[in-house]
């Protein structure tokens, strides 16, 4: 029976015709596993997952492994994007079992949802041999299949209980001095010859160097602009960054940035886009520039869905081959461009007779800009053009609400500072389509396709993101409207979703129960939800006034001192909104007719000068305005004007962008009127106080010497996987080599590497 063909998600749509008899997540599923007396098989993956395809091809389509799997279990099939509370609660136990992750999940559970064995890609012959040992073991050993169940969920529930209550009792947590440490700590992970932190694989690390330009930008940290500005230039020039059509692949399968894992992501696109535009602001880099165009103008080209939202990925995989779209050869150049331009190609984008990938191909990368740009822009048009005559990734059209967040704010900001109206645009469509389809009375869902909504609630992530990039995109544009929708968002998170000790749990209070809550608060690709929801609920208490809200975010990140101390690459959101309440946050109210150009010009020098993290209010000085901010602000003289604040206190008003940019001068805010009460950390914008900073510095060692001291090998363990309890191994039943599974003989899935979890 084809229970998949009428999902919203395109990975389950994929799996619809398939000989396997999938169930989608459901009650009826479990109820039917009761009913046979068989285990659940749960295969959890994502449409742009190339090992998800190749355990498809292998397995699932497979007629005779097909046969196994119906005849032994209850096949459920899962998008992780679609759901991913159900992906975090049984990666934990995949994780706690077998000491690593990634898709496709492969779980192994009782009807009551009870996991007993976990894995990720499986070969076929191997699967099919693991299928029959679980329904052996089922049938013959099941008291301890069940109680090997019960141990691993309880041990599971216990490990997610202490991550919610992680940081509760904590006095406010001092913000300066974990920010400091944290530098010091990614420091001592920074690759001083590739960039980035750690070695292979390596994800981008979007919020960690949001975090890096924030802290300089407070403090003046050369150690800290230099990790961010040479991890930019690294992933630009490599392999990873799609060298003629923009777009950031996953990640470097290598660390020196040259293979990537070839699918894209619409979240790391948005984050690296913001994250280039505010290099670009803080730095005025032409690299920085132009990727964040460029990745912007890839997202709308490739990823902008026909009703204006973004689309979630494109695939790896193109006409059967990862990575085939992207990658050429010498004579594919010459085939191309002729002779003369092939070579002067191939010398730019580093293409060899051997090849940097598979069968003599080579990823593009441009290691150093030529002299002659008009060539090599030429060059890309007629090598872009050729490419899109072959076979293209497929693409995941499906539209998830965190993720279209995180890009409203991306084009917004990109929008405004480049002046390019057409992404300003495409945010305010994308905002449509999240408020019309997505949202209904405080609440949003999780995604949708061609205009219909799915039926999985949104997540915690959801709420922020939407929440901050709604809030992003006013600043932008001024529309009131969006203003109200983003609170009631924030109202729905501050009701459903706190888990009693400052902290957020990832599902709402009313959402389905699974074996435990997932509360994650470290971030994984993505920010995490609770400190996401951290930013949104700055933001809005700096635009409203509300104390409440503030006090929420600065609640939510007394967790963030065992995280960051631990483990700062999986701190980098909470260390972005910890320097943007260490800044205040600074709330610029701008004044002055919509069709008046000094109106947009104040605005875009309040968004250039300003600290990171500031709030914008945008409003004509003259009508009324739902936003607090602008309550009392006029026109100065009849004409535009911009209001410089903290905490409601705000300096004279300024009429020019000359005046406005002296307005964030270093030091302004030791104006006593504009200090903010109950903040815990030394008052400065900009530069300041170098004295202090050097005598730190001083009693600091500076990079290498970190790496010296505390040993060339970086800890990799997550505070989320280091606190966990490790859940009990699974000893009943034996695999097809004869070895108990659980065994490290078992657990040898194949040479290869899932898609890995970030």
């Amino acid at each position: 029976m084809n229970r998949l063909k009428t999902a919203t998600s395109p990975y389950l749509l994929q799996h619809a015709d398939n000989p396997v008899d999938w169930w989608p997540w459901s009650e009826e599923a479990f109820a039917e596993a009761r009913r046979r007396d068989v285990p659940v098989l749960l295969s959890v993956g994502y449409a742009a997952c190339h090992w998800c395809h190749v355990m498809a091809h292998e397995s699932f389509e497979d007629l005779a492994t097909a046969a196994v799997v119906n005849d032994n279990v209850v096949a459920i099939k899962v998008d992780r994007e679609e759901r991913p509370d159900i992906d975090a609660v049984y990666m934990a136990a995949t994780q706690a079992m077998t000491g690593q992750g990634g898709w496709p999940m492969t779980v192994f559970m009782t009807p009551d949802g009870e996991p007993f064995y976990t894995g990720t890609y499986f070969p076929r012959a191997q699967f099919t041999r693991l299928v029959t040992a679980v329904a052996r073991a089922w049938q013959q050993e099941r008291s301890e299949v069940d109680d090997q169940a019960e141990r691993i969920s309880h041990a599971l529930a216990e490990n997610a209980s202490a991550l919610s209550g992680l940081g509760a009792g904590e006095g406010e947590p001092a913000l300066d001095e974990v920010a400091f440490a944290a530098v010091a700590g990614l420091a001592a992970s920074f690759d001083d010859v590739q960039g980035g932190f750690g070695g292979a694989p390596k994800f981008p690390p979007s919020m960690v160097l949001e975090f890096l330009l924030r802290h300089h930008a407070r403090t003046g940290s050369a150690d800290a602009l230099s990790m961010a500005e040479r991890t930019c230039e690294a992933m630009a020039r490599g392999g990873m960054y799609d060298q003629l059509g923009g777009g950031f692949a996953r990640y470097s399968v290598d660390a020196e940035w040259v293979v990537p894992h070839f699918e894209k992501m619409l979240y790391d696109n948005a984050l690296l886009a913001r994250v280039y535009t505010h290099l670009w602001r803080l730095t005025g880099s032409a690299l920085a520039r132009r990727v964040a165009e460029e990745t912007c103008d890839f997202m709308l080209r490739e990823l902008r869905t026909r009703e204006g939202g973004f689309a979630a990925s494109l695939d790896a995989d193109s006409d059967g081959a990862e990575g085939a779209f992207y990658v050429w050869t010498p004579g594919q150049l010459r085939e191309v461009l002729g002779e003369e331009d092939a070579a002067f190609a191939a010398e730019v984008f580093g293409v060899t007779k051997r090849g940097t990938f598979e069968h003599g191909a080579s990823v593009l990368q441009r290691r150093a800009d030529p002299v002659d740009h008009e060539r090599l822009d030429r060059i890309r048009g007629a090598l872009l053009a050729a490419r899109d005559g072959r076979p293209r990734p497929a693409r995941d059209d499906k539209v998830v609400a965190a993720w279209n967040g995180m890009t409203i704010a991306a084009l917004a900001e990109a929008g405004l500072l480049f002046n390019r109206p057409d992404l300003v645009t495409a945010a305010r469509d994308a905002a449509d389509l999240l408020v019309r389809v997505h949202y209904s009375d405080g609440r949003i869902l999780r995604t949708s396709r061609d205009g219909v909504a799915g039926p999985s609630a949104g997540l915690l992530e959801d709420y922020a993101c939407v929440a901050s990039g709604l809030l992003v995109l006013y600043g932008i544009t001024g529309s009131d409207g969006l203003v109200p929708t983003a609170a009631a968002l924030l109202d729905t998170v501050l009701s459903a979703f706190p888990d009693g000790s400052g902290g957020f749990y990832d599902t709402a209070d009313d959402g389905e129960r699974l074996i435990f809550r997932p509360a994650d608060p470290a971030d994984g690709a993505t920010p995490s939800g609770a400190f996401a929801a951290a930013d949104a609920l700055l933001s809005y208490g700096a635009l409203s006034g509300s104390t409440r809200h503030r006090d929420a975010a600065a609640d939510a990140l007394r967790v963030l001192p065992p995280i960051a101390a631990r483990y700062p690459r999986a701190g980098g959101t909470g260390l972005s909104v910890a320097e943007a309440l260490l800044t205040g946050p600074a709330e610029i109210a701008i004044v002055g007719p919509g069709d008046d150009p000094r109106t947009l010009d104040l605005l875009r020098t309040a968004l250039h000068a300003a600290p990171p993290g500031a709030v914008f209010a945008l409003g004509s000085g003259t009508d009324g305005s739902a936003v607090p901010l602008l309550a009392g602000r006029g026109l100065v003289l009849g004409g535009p004007a911009a209001y410089v604040c903290r905490g409601f206190t705000c300096k004279t008003p300024v009429t020019t962008t000359s005046a406005l940019r002296e307005a964030f001068m270093p030091g302004w805010t030791n104006d006593r009127s504009l200090r903010h009460r109950g903040l815990r950390a030394p008052d400065r914008w900009g530069p300041a106080h170098r004295a202090g900073d050097q005598a730190r510095r001083d009693a600091t060692p500076p990079v290498g010497e970190h790496r010296r001291a505390r040993g060339a090998r970086h800890s990799r363990g997550c505070p989320r996987h280091g606190a966990q309890r490790r859940a009990p191994r699974w000893r009943g039943f034996r695999g097809h080599d004869g070895r108990r599974a659980g065994g490290p003989g078992f657990r040898d899935h194949s040479r290869v590497f899932p898609c890995r979890a970030a």
